[in-house]
């Protein structure tokens, strides 16, 4: 899988994508929430690793703004806050795949990403309805 993480924590988001390069999967990363869209439509992913606190646009925020342009492209939010049941149903309801904490350790990441995107089902964009008729 390709990756993106989003984390303007820089110590965090290069070690997350050098932890993800080693279990064999393409990563980048960006620290500033403002570039994702445009990024997006340059170079694209398999799914996005967010952060939900982060300056200029939060990761709640930004999960909408990406739904609206990408409505299948998993993301999983990943944060410092633990389980705090508010913030993962706000995630949720803008449409985040999943939440993972930034407190487990490096193989419970993976394992819990990986749980994750291994129960997203992909989301279908409605059909227009000059493509119903063809």
């Amino acid at each position: 899988m390709n990756f993106l993480v989003v984390d303007d924590n820089r110590l965090l988001n290069r070690f997350l994508t050098t932890y993800l390069r080693s279990k064999g999967h393409g990563c980048s990363s960006l620290t500033d929430s403002s570039k994702v869209l445009s990024w997006l439509d340059l170079n694209g992913c398999d799914a996005i690793i967010l952060d939900i606190g982060m300056p200029k646009i939060d990761g709640i925020s930004l999960i909408s703004m990406i739904r609206e342009k990408f409505p299948a492209l998993p993301i999983v939010m990943f944060t410092g806050l633990g389980y705090d049941e508010d913030a993962m149903q706000a995630a949720r309801k803008a449409g985040a795949n999943g939440y993972v904490s930034k407190g487990l350790g490096p193989s419970e990441i993976y394992s819990a990403l990986m749980r994750v995107l291994s129960q997203t089902q992909p989301v279908t964009p409605p059909k227009s309805n000059e493509a119903a008729a063809a």
